[in-house]
């Protein structure tokens, strides 16, 4: 979630703030306060206040509480047909009809259709289709955090066992994502115990440098474009979803920011791992939405998660 502060949802990183509920998060770029929950901002992750669930996670026993991520980016809108790998996206594709909205702090699905919604003052929305797709929204919401994907849980593997991961997505956003705002994939890994994201796209300013990480390796081309990586530790009274007190942040930063494409997950893991970033068995694998503030709306019309194992 985006800024320093205390949380009690687990996930994030930001700039300043603080809270009550359980735990110290740290952060990229704007300040926030959360009580009972998570923090308002801040890229440090932090745990849930209940149940010792991390905010980015939906299997952890007495918590629906979402992961978080703090920063910013900015860029525009893809056009044509983005494809990279065995992923082509059709960044013209139009929203699905219907679908099931939910509210509050809740989480469900199944396969690549597993959904999650938090915020800590519980007055956002995410709107899921019977097809990957979803819509996050959100009014003065404080931390809002939206994520589709597969949640693996405790049943997880390794990063290589499920042959290559990738995840083809086309949005449009409007509104405003407050102090800090993540679009990009979040999930989480147990021994060790890290809290990732790949991040291609925000409300604000991109690229931007994680709070209190360092750079790690060099700046490596995945899918036409260059990412740095970052590595940061963080810590707090909530817990993570590996239910201790501190562990590790991994990041992605895409240096062009964009609203459509494919994002070779995979390639990502075997970069940090040649840069020492070591993951390892995958809670999760989400396209995240992430905002601090604001009101505003991503419509996700492709929000497709998929690995060839």
């Amino acid at each position: 979630m985006g800024g320093q502060g205390a949380t009690g949802g687990s996930g994030g990183a930001g700039a300043g703030g603080s809270g009550s509920g359980g735990k110290a998060a740290g952060g990229a770029n704007s300040a926030g306060t959360a009580s009972g929950g998570k923090a308002a901002g801040g890229a440090n992750s932090a745990g849930t206040a209940s149940g010792g669930k991390a905010a980015g996670g939906a299997n952890s026993a007495g918590s629906s509480s979402g992961g978080k991520a703090g920063g910013n980016a900015a860029g525009s809108s893809g056009q044509g047909t983005a494809g990279s790998g065995s992923t082509t996206v059709d960044c013209s594709a139009a929203m699905p009809t219907g679908g099931s909205q939910h509210s509050g702090n809740s989480q469900g699905g199944s396969n690549n259709l597993a959904w999650q919604i938090w915020s800590n003052q519980g007055s956002g929305t995410l709107t899921t289709f019977s097809t990957p797709a979803f819509s996050a929204a959100w009014n003065n919401s404080g931390d809002y955090l939206g994520r589709l994907g597969f949640e693996w849980g405790n049943g997880g593997k390794t990063y290589d066992q499920y042959g290559t991961i990738t995840a083809g997505f086309t949005f449009k956003k409007t509104g405003s994502g407050g102090g800090f705002s993540y679009i990009g994939i979040y999930g989480w890994s147990t021994n060790p115990c890290v809290e990732w994201y790949i991040l291609d796209d925000s409300f604000g300013q991109m690229p931007f440098t994680p709070y209190n990480s360092g750079q790690k390796g060099s700046p490596t081309m995945i899918d036409g474009e260059n990412y740095k990586f970052y590595s940061n530790s963080t810590n707090g009274t909530g817990g993570s979803r590996c239910n201790q007190s501190s562990w590790s942040q991994f990041w992605s930063i895409r240096q062009k920011a964009r609203q459509c494409g494919t994002i070779t997950i995979s390639d990502h893991f075997k970069a940090w791992d040649a840069a020492g970033m070591k993951l390892g068995n995958l809670l999760e694998a989400k396209i995240l939405v992430e905002t601090g503030g604001g009101s505003g709306s991503v419509d996700f019309a492709v929000a497709n998660v998929q690995k060839t194992q």
